[in-house]
């Protein structure tokens, strides 16, 4: 009977200490994406031939909408893990920028990937939409066009009559929304549909500027800086992809191992989802060589100032002295 009665509180136990587990694991990841991210997005916006390049203002704006999408994505998967229920209200817009900023990103790689070849194409007769005061138009129409996705995701099919939107707590899941059959077509086909072309474009650009190698004999080396940046992009929309074979290793763990669901998703969101979403953009900011170089000199000028906090102190005394 002894035995019996301390049964759940050691499963409680055991529970509560997978989940801090699990939070210890996910937290770190995402707080050395963000403090990347940020030192990135500083750089970006303190120097001027950054702010002057389409090319860079894309990659700005791929940092901030794959930020958003961990940040959210972290906060659904911790309030998942902890069983942690809420308004359905309070849950849709959570799902809708999880969503939205999913669907942004192989937009935003196409887009980056097009912005090379207009360049190595049309040096001197870029179209004015692709200049660097213009490209907002292109940015905000790929905000639009990934917002359009989950309206119509989360219009169609038949809402749970159980679920009340205002009253109603839940376990913020899309399958709570709308568990209509229709609407996991929807998404699987507008997913695979949009990689696809995404996919398509990156080949085109990558052949059409290997094949204008061919014709230059002169600036050949940013051509070929060209290919590499469209085949790193090619390389971004593979770890992207690889949240979509989520189901096929759910199905392998099932059968060759005896885990527990929650289990199994934690492995799922931290190897296709986390780590492919934090490394994207890491490799592309530190593959770059002008960012390399400020990103080197901004950790190099943090780190003296760690060491000589006084430093900066002194100087300013020395200046109101003079």
């Amino acid at each position: 009977m002894q035995n019996l009665t301390k049964l759940p509180v050691n499963t409680a136990s055991d529970k509560s200490l997978s989940v801090i587990m699990k939070v210890c694991v996910v937290i770190p990841f995402f707080c050395i994406f963000l403090c990347c991210v940020a030192v990135m997005l500083h750089i970006f916006a303190s120097h001027r031939q950054f702010l002057d390049s389409s090319r860079y203002i894309l990659f700005a704006c791929m940092l901030i909408n794959d930020t958003v999408q961990l940040l959210v994505s972290v906060l659904l998967f911790l309030f998942i893990i902890a069983q942690v229920k809420f308004a359905l209200v309070y849950c849709f817009p959570l799902l809708f920028i999880s969503t939205a900023t999913f669907q942004n990103t192989p937009l935003i790689l196409a887009t980056m990937s097009l912005e090379r070849y207009v360049a190595i194409i049309y040096p001197l007769h870029c179209p004015p939409v692709w200049r660097s005061d213009r490209i907002w138009i292109i940015i905000v129409s790929l905000w639009l066009l990934s917002c359009i996705f989950p309206i119509i995701e989360y219009s169609i099919g038949q809402q749970n009559p159980a679920v009340d939107t205002f009253l109603t707590s839940v376990v913020c899941r899309s399958a709570v929304i709308n568990p209509s059959p229709i609407q996991t077509l929807f998404k699987t086909v507008v997913n695979i549909f949009c990689f696809a072309v995404v996919a398509v474009i990156i080949l085109f650009t990558y052949v059409r500027i290997l094949l204008e190698t061919r014709k230059l004999r002169q600036d050949r080396t940013s051509v070929s800086k060209a290919m590499h940046t469209v085949l790193l992009h090619g390389f971004q929309l593979l770890l992207c992809m690889l949240a979509f074979t989520i189901p096929i290793t759910e199905s392998l763990i099932v059968l060759l191992a005896n885990w527990q669901l929650i289990d199994i998703a934690f492995l799922n969101y931290v190897c296709f989802i986390l780590i492919p979403r934090v490394l994207s953009p890491l490799i592309y900011g530190f593959r770059d060589q002008s960012f390399r170089s400020y990103i080197g000199k901004t950790l190099l000028c943090c780190s003296n100032r760690m060491k000589n906090p006084n430093v900066k102190s002194l100087m300013q005394e020395n200046l109101f002295a003079s």
